[in-house]
């Protein structure tokens, strides 16, 4: 499923922190959002970062922050709003293997975490970021889990100031979102994503594309639900954001 030319190692990233990761970024309001900046002030390429369900998580942060640096030929400024605005789901939550979970999770998807709610407010935030960080040109787009959903959803609406986008462990995955998106797009699921959904996803996209399926990773494993002291998720995590600089470095 993945498309040749762009997945060799474009960077050596830092070592993978387990625990007590040390934020490189700083917390700034912008466009009346908590946001988490990181990368060079001066970059005139962006990326703005759609967290999962559970917010900021040091495993998210350390993944912005890999991509802000990692790789020295193409550094990024890294933006990561506080989109649900201090209300984040509870990890507990997750997996939502009892009904009162179920039924948590599904009030919050209804509710705070509604994906269109969060979709109308990222032009916004780009116009925004834009005042606050004059030197950027070019913009791409990370999403996790839920973000995944809400890039499908800016991405397919025909009007987009981004280059290129990255979906990772996306949720609610639409099929029929793909057959609008024309811009290259990067999308790691993971093994409990629905296999016909990815494969349906990948072959209604038709710009430039790389989809690859994780088979032994769980949902969430780049971000808020990465196991960083397990070697084989470490690993995978690395490799994951290895494949996301690979993408950007060819497409911004």
């Amino acid at each position: 499923m993945a498309m040749d030319g762009h997945s060799a190692a474009c960077c050596s990233l830092p070592p993978i922190i387990a625990k007590h990761y040390p934020e490189k970024g700083k917390y700034e309001t912008i466009g009346g959002l908590k946001t988490y900046v990181t990368g060079p002030a001066d970059a005139s390429k962006a990326l703005l970062v759609i967290y999962d369900i559970f917010g900021y998580y040091p495993q998210t942060i350390q993944g912005a922050d890999i991509l802000a640096y990692a790789d020295k030929s193409n550094q990024y400024r890294v933006f990561m709003p506080d989109w649900l605005e201090g209300k984040p789901a509870d990890i507990s939550w997750y997996p939502p293997d009892t009904e009162e979970k179920g039924k948590l999770l599904g009030h919050f998807f209804q509710t705070t975490g509604a994906p269109p709610k969060t979709a109308e407010k990222v032009p916004g935030m780009i116009t925004a970021i834009e005042e606050f960080s004059p030197p950027i040109k070019t913009w791409g787009i990370v999403g996790f889990c839920w973000g995944g959903k809400i890039i499908s959803m800016n991405t397919s609406s025909g009007s987009s100031p981004f280059k290129a986008a990255a979906e990772c462990h996306p949720a609610m995955i639409d099929p029929s979102e793909a057959e609008n998106i024309k811009i290259p797009l990067c999308m790691l699921a993971s093994g409990d994503e629905p296999v016909a959904d990815v494969e349906k996803f990948e072959a209604n996209l038709t710009g430039e594309k790389h989809v690859e399926i994780f088979k032994d990773q769980i949902h969430g494993w780049m971000a808020a639900k990465a196991d960083l002291e397990d070697g084989r998720k470490k690993s995978e995590y690395e490799r994951g954001y290895q494949l996301l600089l690979s993408f950007f470095a060819k497409h911004l």
